[in-house]
């Protein structure tokens, strides 16, 4: 009998003191934390580098020119309204490309001297145009931007008109920019946009078979109004 209770007395023991290593092994286990999204965060990516707008926009010129040898002679050209794309990516939130697309027309009338020759041509023109802009980026969902660079007016489908021949010569010209996009969300925003091109085209004209040369002082405002997505 005494033997029989010494080996339940052993069993405890034995079976309290794994109890213990087992309580204490737990206890040394490092907590697992618990993967619980954070009320009132708002996690957003980090927008592309990538942008693009379709606006309207007015062309409107500065209605100058002249025929040399020509005393008092004058140009003036139609305003036009088009559609135009432009592409822009952004190197830093700051600074951005952006290369502007849009092609239009202009009717050639003579002033002064030239005023009885009326329409003297139509001209169509591609003046792709890349700014170098800074955005300023403390003003909330207002984001304005300056920018400047360079353009290269490509003239193509020339007709004369009272003149015998008309041929403008493809030019490069400088850029102002000023404007603000408004975005209504992270990709969608509403766009305006003013330009000033300085664009000093030459040009050989043959009236009544005298071959003439001249310049046309286009120096056009561009300006727009659209929407912007940002990728």
């Amino acid at each position: 009998m005494a033997r029989k209770r010494m080996g339940v007395a052993r069993g405890v023991t034995a079976a309290v003191v794994l109890m213990m290593v087992g309580q204490q092994a737990v206890a040394a286990e490092p907590p697992v934390a618990a993967s619980v999204p954070q009320a009132g965060v708002l996690v957003t990516e980090a927008p592309s580098p990538w942008q693009i707008r379709l606006r309207g926009l007015g062309v409107i010129t500065k209605d100058s020119g002249y025929v040399n040898a020509v005393p008092g002679s004058g140009l003036s050209y139609s305003d036009t309204v088009i559609p135009e794309l432009d592409i822009t990516y952004f190197f830093t939130d700051n600074i951005a490309a952006e290369l502007i697309l849009g092609t239009t027309y202009a009717n050639i009338d003579g002033q002064g001297t030239l005023g009885g020759l009326g329409n003297i041509g139509k001209v169509w023109l591609l003046p792709p145009t890349l700014t170098v802009q800074y955005h300023f980026t403390d003003f909330g969902a207002f984001k304005p931007y300056v920018g400047a660079g360079v353009n290269y007016t490509i003239f193509y489908n020339q007709h004369a008109g009272s003149a015998d021949a008309l041929k403008v010569k493809n030019t490069f010209g400088t850029a102002l920019q000023v404007g603000f996009d408004y975005m209504v969300d992270q990709h969608w925003g509403v766009n305006f946009d003013v330009k000033k091109l300085f664009l000093k085209p030459d040009f050989d004209v043959t009236v009544a078979g005298a071959k003439l040369t001249g310049k046309a002082e286009l120096d056009p405002w561009l300006i727009g109004a659209g929407v912007t997505y940002r990728f």
